[in-house]
């Protein structure tokens, strides 16, 4: 869900402030991949320039905007399958045995490289109304 920065801005009072943390382009995009094939618009989506360009449109001044990219690594073919559960928008028709040959070949690749790594991205926004 992208921010509504015309809402934002006004329910906001004069000098009042936001602050959140939104998810950023490509979070997680290594597992969503590996298990739906390449998704360019998932890559290019949530991109922090285009959000602080959305906020400024609507009258909010972006008085700070960090990023990270975190790591995620993946011991286990079992913690996978429960990630995928839990952030159901990932894969969103994912269950094993819908991908149960890509879940026996992640297995096989973990057991050899020992995990499989993925990144969380994300931003942290703060603007004045």
């Amino acid at each position: 869900m992208r921010p509504d920065w015309p809402e934002i801005a006004r329910v906001l009072v004069a000098g009042g402030g936001y602050l959140a943390q939104h998810v950023g382009p490509g979070s997680a995009i290594e597992l969503i991949e590996y298990f739906l094939g390449p998704q360019p618009a998932s890559r290019a989506a949530r991109d922090p320039r285009h959000e602080t360009a959305a906020a400024a449109a609507a009258g909010l001044e972006v008085v700070d905007l960090r990023t990270a990219r975190c790591r995620m690594e993946f011991f286990d073919v079992g913690a996978v399958v429960y990630v995928l559960r839990k952030c159901v928008w990932w894969v969103p028709d994912f269950g094993v045995d819908r991908y149960r040959d890509a879940l026996r070949r992640l297995d096989a690749q973990i057991r050899a490289e020992g995990r499989f790594v993925a990144h969380s991205t994300r931003h942290l926004v703060e603007a004045r109304r």
